[in-house]
């Protein structure tokens, strides 16, 4: 191996987390930043451009586009179903305890009260309160809440009637131009509307329990401090994502806001509501995701995949047999176990690194599922099959 090759081997093995069973852990391409709460001052320059008119409709206050009709009507129809919230958490100082004061957004999503926000929104809050748009005050119960994908689930007890719960649509088959329409609380100012597009798709966000959220929604579409927990909406009123992050020098928006898609929301707060928590799939392995030049240097059969290094005793993969690395190979500073069963598929999907095998994990898969792993074992190709466990709970 010369020079080149060993420093490129070196760089690869430092980017790579070796001990996470699952799975992996590895680094996103973007980290969520809590938003903060400073008040940015941005600089607006207007220019104008001479365009030709839309079609417009007549209304009691005069003529408006029907693109603008439809998010009119987007407004009035969701607006009520979002509620401010109010978290009061516990800090403890050299003085004693003091209260430290949180808020963000959310939405009704049943008459039964339930109430979607983010995680990091309610996380360590000791009492919660949800403000409905009626400006009806209440203290909610946490149902239970998964930081892996920043959702939470809050139950508040009020007549039915003060409840507007909203239209949950899909987040498999959006496309990237798509109207994107935010509503939440920025800066405490309640019930506030933003537009734009949906910028991309698909991306990886990480959260502080350093697992990513996968297939993020990332949009334009203003998001500040206070739009967290709210809905990133279609033009037809329908939640494809609940707003998290955003990415700012400034601690404002700069137009790189991300949402998680509603359809991993639906499935976790399902769980959330049934059980109290979810449910995450569990391996049970700890693996190196495999490039070129460290198959070249430790001679494996493949250029791409998981090398696994470890199986947890008594977990999903060792009882289905699957093998860890017995022998210790030196590459520069790293002690790197070979020898090991390499999965390069799972389902009949292939499985080129770590992310890809996590990614079909928590997005296809649910614990007590039968999967079947393509896996390279002493050179031959073979398929195992593996019941997948539970993710134990820290």
């Amino acid at each position: 191996m010369n020079t080149t090759q060993r420093k490129i081997v070196l760089v690869a093995l430092a980017s790579l987390v070796l001990g996470v069973m699952l799975g992996c852990s590895f680094v996103s391409q973007v980290r969520p930043t809590p938003l903060p709460t400073a008040t940015p001052t941005p600089r607006v320059v207007a220019v104008a451009t001479p365009t030709p008119l839309p079609p417009t409709v007549p209304t009691d206050s005069g003529a408006v586009t029907a693109e603008e009709e439809q998010v009119i009507d987007v407004y009035a129809h969701v607006s009520p179903g979002v509620v401010f919230i109010t978290s009061q958490i516990p800090v403890f100082t050299f003085w004693g305890v003091e209260t430290q004061e949180g808020t963000g957004s959310g939405f009704v999503i049943d008459k039964e009260g339930h109430v979607i926000t983010n995680n990091h929104v309610v996380e360590n809050a000791d009492t919660i309160i949800v403000t409905l748009d009626d400006e009806t005050s209440i203290e909610a119960t946490l149902v239970g809440t998964d930081p892996a994908n920043d959702v939470a689930v809050l139950l508040i007890d009020v007549p039915a009637d003060k409840l507007h719960p909203v239209k949950l649509g899909t987040s498999a088959d959006l496309r990237v131009g798509q109207t994107a329409i935010a509503i939440g609380n920025p800066f405490r100012l309640e019930r506030t509307l933003t537009t734009g597009v949906i910028s991309s798709l698909g991306r990886p966000l990480n959260t502080e329990s350093g697992r990513p959220i996968f297939d993020v929604i990332q949009t334009d579409a203003a998001i500040n401090p206070g739009n967290s927990g709210g809905p990133l909406l279609n033009i037809q009123g329908e939640v494809i994502g609940v707003n998290t992050a955003i990415v700012s020098p400034t601690g404002g928006s700069i137009g790189l806001g991300f949402a998680v898609p509603i359809d991993t929301v639906k499935r976790v707060a399902s769980a959330i509501i049934e059980k109290g928590y979810y449910p995450h799939p569990w391996l049970g392995i700890s693996g190196i995701s495999i490039v070129p030049e460290l198959a070249d240097v430790l001679d494996l059969p493949v250029e791409r995949g998981v090398l696994v290094i470890d199986v947890t005793r008594g977990e999903a993969a060792a009882s289905a047999g699957l093998r860890s690395g017995a022998r210790r190979v030196r590459v520069g500073s790293y002690i790197v176990p070979v020898g090991g069963d390499i999965v390069i598929g799972i389902d009949g999907t292939n499985i080129r690194g770590m992310e890809d095998l996590v990614r079909h994990l928590e997005t296809e898969t649910q614990v007590g599922q039968l999967v079947e792993l393509t896996i390279m074992r002493d050179g031959r190709e073979q398929l195992v099959q593996v019941l997948l466990g539970e993710q134990p709970r820290s």
